[in-house]
């Protein structure tokens, strides 16, 4: 992707160095211009160029933040929040300059409703933080990304993951929150009832916008009771249509499913080399069930039946936590596995989810797609949801290779779109989906430009993403 298909942003020098001094004075050594730091918050995981902040900001309040806010809007200066990095659509990059928010420093827990089944957390802690916080309480947080990402950055990209299959997204898990809007006017959107009539839903609008409209201070959380049982494993299948459609078959049953993942028999010989995996190299499914002993003993039962019928099998699951847990890391290490297929190549990952029942269709057309054009590209998904990536790699440095590589994603993701999915299951937009965001919403993106020019007329809140140039 060339920097000249992203939307423009124009740079404001003169309100940039206004900013810089005066952001120097008040936060000293919370404020940081140096080259190095400045690169390591414009980074992606992806081939998408860097574009570094000016400067870099570290708040420990939501007033800070307020403070931050407010001297870029009266110098009309870009701010970007910034958690740990770990998106892959080029969100935290600094396309006019500006400054970067980054919340490291905001890591409380603020609150553990245990009664309730609630918390309430700053943005900066991860996912993994608070799941040792809430080891001794009998809850945890089941959103799972794969990277421990912060839970601010989670709500801003409205991720998901492995668990979403059972408890879904990051749409479900925030009851409410707290963020700075691009005035510097603190808004909190709810309380922690349950279920809300009062007015629009703000917690939604704000929830997965990326840091567009206003930045995510604190969160109150949904947490879930630790499931008295858990039982996984591995089965192989002959083909990836045959996988798919055994997912298929197990959410039409209506299977109380945690996980259930997709891997490509590509997908599955990177994981077997980098992980030391000792199952079949052919496409597999990474099953979990949560639950009673006897309810998951079932449940893993009727799945090896539903995976018999496909050709696929044998299953071969287990309730030891050690093992399990070598098999998840695994999985969640798919993304750096990958990468061994192809040293020194960047990878362009992608993320386009369907109607389950269009899962086989759109993942079978899309390897004959890898196929054709001669990629190296291992699948692996959610495939309880629809979801699922590609890792297409290629050499970043080869005009040819990257247009290529946006040739396959461009027709992946309209496929999705055709079939009723959409272009970004999970990832978001930032500046990497942006393209495709008015061939999937149509006017729906002109109403989004009306709610961003509303809430953010002077355009400094993370400019340059979810919006498509128009």
């Amino acid at each position: 992707m060339a920097l000249s298909d992203l939307a423009p942003v124009e740079r404001n020098e003169e309100g940039i160095a206004a900013a810089l001094g005066i952001l120097k004075q008040r936060f000293a050594e919370r404020f940081q211009t140096g080259e190095a730091i400045r690169g390591q918050h414009a980074h992606t995981t992806t081939y998408i160029p860097t574009q570094a902040p000016d400067g870099v900001v570290f708040p420990e309040s939501t007033a800070e933040v307020q403070e931050v806010v407010r001297v870029c809007a009266l110098h009309r200066v870009p701010v970007i929040a910034f958690g740990v990095g770990s998106s892959l659509e080029g969100h935290v990059n600094a396309p006019g300059g500006g400054i970067s928010l980054d919340t490291s420093r905001m890591n409380r827990i603020l609150a553990v409703n245990a009664e309730d089944l609630d918390c309430t957390v700053e943005p900066g802690v991860t996912r993994e933080e608070l799941n040792h916080h809430l080891r001794d309480t009998g809850l945890f947080f089941p959103i799972d990304p794969g990277a421990n990402a912060t839970l601010g950055g989670m709500a801003a990209t409205r991720a998901s993951g492995t668990n979403a299959v059972r408890y879904g997204t990051m749409r479900e898990s925030v009851l409410s929150l707290t963020a700075v809007m691009a005035d510097g006017e603190a808004i909190t959107t709810g309380g922690r009832a349950r279920k809300s009539a009062a007015g629009y839903d703000l917690t939604r609008l704000l929830v997965g916008s990326e840091g567009t409209l206003g930045i995510i201070t604190a969160l109150t959380l949904k947490l879930q009771g630790i499931p008295q049982a858990i039982s996984g494993g591995v089965c192989p299948f002959p083909t990836l249509e045959a996988a798919s459609r055994a997912v298929i078959a197990t959410i039409q049953m209506g299977i109380p499913v945690a996980r259930i993942e997709l891997v490509n028999a590509l997908q599955m010989r990177a994981m077997k080399t980098y992980s030391k995996l000792d199952f079949p190299e052919s496409p597999c499914l990474f099953v979990e069930f949560h639950g009673s002993d006897a309810s998951v003993a079932e449940q893993a039962e009727t799945f090896g039946m539903i995976a018999e019928e496909e050709g696929g099998g044998p299953f071969l699951w287990t309730a030891v936590a050690e093992e399990r847990a070598k098999l998840w890391k695994a999985r969640h290490d798919a993304y750096w596995a990958s990468l061994t297929l192809r040293p020194g190549a960047k990878g362009l990952s992608t993320d386009v989810c369907v109607p389950i029942s269009r899962l086989a269709e759109c993942v079978a057309e899309t390897e004959a797609d890898i196929a054709e054009m001669g990629l190296i590209a291992p699948i692996v998904g959610h495939a309880g949801d629809g979801n699922f990536h590609t890792l297409a790699l290629m050499n970043a440095e080869d005009p040819a290779e990257i247009a290529l590589v946006e040739k396959f994603v461009a027709r992946l993701n309209r496929r999705a779109i055709a079939m009723g999915g959409t272009c970004t299951g999970e990832h978001g937009v930032g500046q990497g989906k942006a393209a495709f965001l008015r061939e999937e919403m149509g006017h729906g993106v002109d109403v989004m430009r009306t709610i961003k020019q509303a809430l953010d007329p002077l355009n400094i809140m993370n400019p340059g993403k979810v919006l498509p140039a128009e």
